[in-house]
């Protein structure tokens, strides 16, 4: 089968662009698989960072189009007629939000409905932040073809806007990727971070934004802190547009700021195990979610998470055998978890918990779901 993936894919940082890497690189196992991708994903206007990464090339393929301008709409029609000269029978959209309905809409419409399959990935139906008419624009470009979600509130998502979708929930594979391309021992990654093998080492990972809840975590911290002074929690990610102050002045205003590191910026495909080989346990506060990538690199690492109760993180951490789940916007029930983390992890064999699940989240049944669907469409 032939098989066209379009998103952002290397140079492009984040999340999406990994999980677009090592789909193909399993697809490509039984298919023929190629890409197109963004000249430019998003304008200076709405993102003034550097969105490309050129240093870290192990999701990197070549022959790659990089030809889809999301502000130029002669560049949507110039993509349709080239996926559509390509042939493939299947065409493979990475949907996150409904800013790039433009230009999937067109190319949707420069290949017609006659031969080639279409499927969404979808990592959110719905964006986190609200979008104007997002339900209208999702709905005109997502009922062209198949969907698969990774979590029952995607799903509901999902069938608000659409009658009678045709879409499999698959749980988010794990990015065990990171764990061979930055192999770092614990003692290693904590004597280059500066931490002492006493620590107690929490770890947020991954783009700060207001859904994600680390204020919520930060403002745990005194009650975490009291209980131990060997409590350390590293904050690693990039700060969204304008919000670092208002979390640095929380940290601040803490009265424990001395326990929390703080590393701000996009961190390097290669350093990612730095962070995760370091730590005891990774905490998402979310206030919302329909899945998380940051669960599945942690679980590439034998890590436990704690989560909150929202959106699709119960459907991947296990409750006293993965990790726990606790309530949203619960401050002391954040530390109460940790504490009870440290107080119970040589009780719980959590290593062997993760181990044990780690075949749900493996690329294959994704394939095997890619599979399922091309043939029901």
């Amino acid at each position: 089968m032939k098989i066209i993936i379009v998103g952002p894919v290397f140079p492009y940082k984040g999340g999406i662009a990994h999980y677009t890497g090592l789909l193909a690189l399993n697809l490509q196992k039984e298919h023929d698989v190629g890409f197109v991708s963004f000249s430019l994903q998003y304008p200076k206007l709405l993102y003034k960072k550097e969105q490309k990464d050129f240093d870290n090339d192990a999701f990197k393929f070549d022959d790659t189009a990089f030809m889809l301008n999301t502000v130029c709409p002669v560049s949507y029609i110039k993509t349709g007629r080239y996926i559509k000269k390509q042939n493939p029978d299947l065409v493979i959209f990475q949907w996150w939000h409904p800013f790039f309905a433009p230009a999937y809409w067109t190319i949707l419409k420069c290949l017609g409905k006659k031969k080639t399959k279409v499927l969404f990935l979808c990592h959110n139906v719905l964006p986190h932040e609200k979008f104007p008419f997002q339900k209208q624009i999702t709905k005109a470009v997502l009922k062209r073809g198949g969907h698969i979600v990774h979590s029952q509130s995607d799903a509901k998502d999902l069938e608000s806007i659409l009658k009678a979708p045709v879409y499999e929930k698959a749980v988010h594979p794990t990015y065990d990727l990171f764990s061979t391309i930055g192999n770092y021992g614990r003692e290693e990654a904590r004597e280059r971070l500066s931490l002492f093998e006493s620590d107690k080492v929490l770890l947020f990972f991954g783009f700060i934004r207001e859904y994600k809840g680390l204020k919520h975590l930060i403002k745990a911290m005194p009650g975490i802190v009291e209980s131990s002074p060997d409590y350390k929690l590293l904050i690693v990610g990039d700060y969204f547009e304008g919000n670092k102050d208002e979390y640095l002045s929380l940290i601040e205003n803490s009265g424990v700021q001395e326990y929390i590191k703080n590393y701000d910026g996009y961190i390097p495909d290669n350093e990612v195990g730095l962070y995760f080989s370091a730590c005891d346990v990774v905490v998402l506060p979310y206030e919302s979610a329909t899945q998380s990538g940051i669960v599945q690199i942690a679980y590439g690492f034998n890590k436990p998470v704690i989560a909150t109760r929202v959106g699709g993180l119960p459907d991947v951490v296990v409750d006293d055998e993965t990790g726990y789940l606790i309530p949203p916007f619960d401050s002391k029930a954040i530390a109460d978890a940790v504490n009870r983390f440290f107080e119970e992890k040589d009780g719980i064999p959590f290593d062997t918990n993760i181990e044990a699940e780690m075949h749900k989240y493996s690329w294959d049944r994704m394939n095997e779901t890619v599979d399922r669907l091309y043939g029901s469409l």
